[in-house]
């Protein structure tokens, strides 16, 4: 899979070769769920059926984040290089990294369409439902239909539903602050996890029995609801773990921390992690993070969490 950042206005594109006539799955695509892979694979499909590239355009960072709309957006489901990951795992073969800043946000619809869809040899764009595109979200999927023309098929994907509701990065997000993994993995089709260092703690855990590891995350991840997590970890060398996570402030120790941290007890892991990659993926929320009145309770209260921990993670061997 071949990954271009690109800038407005194009420039340089000649450098990277000839430009192929494509499909074009166009969206920032936060967490890559069961909707957007749904945009992509239509993209993916028709290009194969078609003869043609099968390419996804994201954005980066969000334009949320950019245009100072909503605070949340400055965390993600999948930061840039997790959702690489994903398009990689449906089969794109080209993915354009547009920089968002604010000279692309005042880009009208027609120039959007006219100054980059059709340079790249876009032959057909695919979209969800509620795309919007264009200096103030003025152009919409239908507007990018009008504006194609003949010269470019433009699809539109309807709402992908589960339960009555529309599949969203939203929804993912609410149920991670929910403690609903097994919801969020619904969504996503895959565990929702995050990718990190293993940095020196405090070194608490080893002389309690339980030694951890100290993640220092990849990239600003969406935080979970703060607990304890049956989780499954997967170390730089594909070797995969289960494990206890806790993620919170460390109450028993601690009055206060600036933020939260994230802790991981892997079972029967022998080694040194220290400055090794691990990928933990949230299995199920065992109990919330409390506060516990001497450390023996904590012992005992972290080898029930290991004990129920085994017990849903045992289909994962």
């Amino acid at each position: 899979m071949e990954i271009i950042t690109i800038n407005y206005p194009l420039q340089g594109l000649e450098d990277k070769g000839p430009i192929r006539p494509k499909t074009l799955a166009i969206g920032h695509f936060d967490g890559v769920h069961k909707g957007h892979q749904s945009v992509i694979r239509r993209a993916v499909d028709v290009a194969r059926a078609e003869g043609l590239e099968a390419a996804v355009m994201t954005f980066h960072p969000h334009p949320k984040e950019v245009l100072g709309r909503g605070s949340e957006y400055t965390t993600c489901l999948t930061p840039l290089e997790d959702k690489l990951e994903r398009f990689r795992s449906l089969r794109v073969d080209i993915v354009y990294v547009v920089t968002f800043n604010l000279t692309f946000a005042a880009v009208s619809p027609a120039a959007f369409v006219d100054e980059m869809l059709r340079p790249l040899q876009v032959k057909r764009a695919v979209v969800g439902f509620d795309f919007s595109f264009g200096a103030k979200g003025a152009g919409r999927a239908e507007t990018l239909r009008e504006l194609a023309g003949s010269d470019m098929k433009v699809d539109i994907i309807e709402p992908l539903m589960m339960d009555g509701d529309k599949v969203s990065s939203t929804l993912v997000r609410e149920a991670l602050a929910g403690g609903r993994p097994e919801t969020a993995e619904q969504l996503l089709g895959v565990p929702f996890s995050l990718r990190g260092t293993v940095v020196k703690g405090e070194g608490r855990g080893r002389t309690i029995g339980y030694p951890t590891a100290n993640i220092q995350l990849a990239g600003a991840y969406v935080t979970p609801r703060l607990g304890v997590y049956a989780v499954m970890a997967e170390l730089s060398d594909g070797e995969r773990y289960s494990g206890v996570l806790n993620v919170g402030v460390k109450p028993t120790f601690h009055d206060s921390l600036p933020m939260p941290v994230m802790e991981v007890h892997l079972f029967d892991y022998e080694g040194d992690l220290y400055g090794s990659t691990v990928r933990i993926s949230f299995i199920s929320f065992l109990r919330s993070e409390k506060k516990f009145a001497s450390v023996q309770e904590l012992i005992e209260q972290i080898g029930a969490d290991a004990l129920k921990a085994r017990s849903v993670l045992s289909a994962f061997k």
